[in-house]
């Protein structure tokens, strides 16, 4: 299909790469243009502006910030000025207000828009094997998916509204961090009894760590099965203090935090709660 690729960073130039490699007619812009030009070797149109890009029909925009989107959706020769009938599918990590906002002005232009947010690092990309969380009208979806074939392993459609997929992603983006802080701090708890980090990464994999927490936890926290209690709060929170004390004089600034919320929540009366209630407010 004749699709518009707009943004050749990191991450676009290989979701562009794959739609080119999917045998699809792809027109690429970027306001850099040194980054569009190696495309026409790949069988790229490279188009000399936001106008002449959305002749395409359906743009995939892949941007940086809310700024870089709206500069090229809003405005003389931007998206929303190319007229009606245009499908823009945003893989932008932007704001749930920007994307409602998108989705209305679209709408009133009489063009259609959808969410497909992406997960994965650069070579991921590269390797056209991303997760795509897409969200929007059924049939726009529809026509966009031989799209998110090209560029991911799989699609998971979560909702009729484009700032569904937008919000999907920022909850796996705020995640990320948290992941990384209690990584680190797990690698101090074993490095001050001697064990060294990459044991311990090995060990986590060989566990399954992640998945198995996941697997475990996921349903429980969505309902908020807290009772009967797994293992109830009161003896996770001695865990976390023996984990804090088996760290020493070692920076755990997250398990400390935890410590402390499960102590809040100990004296409120719910020590006998499943563990998992740390993180709920009721």
């Amino acid at each position: 299909m004749d699709v518009a690729f707009i943004g050749l960073g990191q991450m676009g130039s290989g979701m562009a790469d794959n739609l080119v490699a999917a045998g699809h007619q792809v027109t690429v812009w970027n306001r850099d243009r040194t980054k569009a030009e190696p495309f026409a070797e790949r069988g790229a149109t490279v188009a000399a502006d936001l106008a002449a890009a959305a002749r395409a029909g359906t743009v995939v925009t892949m941007l940086a910030n809310d700024a870089a989107v709206e500069a090229v959706s809003f405005g003389d020769g931007g998206l929303l000025a190319a007229g009606p009938g245009l499908l823009h599918i945003s893989c932008s990590t932007v704001s749930v207000d920007l994307t409602a906002s998108l989705a209305e002005a679209h709408v009133a232009a009489g063009q259609r828009f959808v969410s497909a947010q992406v997960l994965g690092r650069p070579d991921v990309a590269v390797a056209g094997k991303l997760s795509v969380i897409a969200a929007g009208a059924a049939d726009d979806l529809d026509v966009a998916q031989p799209l998110f074939n090209a560029i991911g392993a799989a699609t998971h459609r979560v909702g009729g509204r484009p700032v569904m997929a937008a919000a999907a992603k920022l909850a796996f983006n705020a995640g990320i961090p948290a992941i990384m802080q209690m990584l680190t701090e797990q690698f101090r708890i074993v490095a001050a009894q001697g064990i060294a980090a990459d044991r311990m990464a090995a060990l986590l994999l060989e566990v399954n760590y992640g998945n198995r927490l996941i697997g475990s936890y996921g349903p429980i926290i969505a309902e908020k099965r807290t009772e009967p209690a797994g293992l109830p709060l009161r003896l996770g929170r001695k865990d976390v203090g023996l984990a804090l004390a088996a760290a020493g004089d070692a920076e755990l600034p997250l398990t400390e935090l935890i410590a402390r919320r499960m102590d809040a929540i100990i004296a409120a009366g719910g020590g006998e709660r499943d563990w998992s209630a740390v993180g709920q407010t009721d």
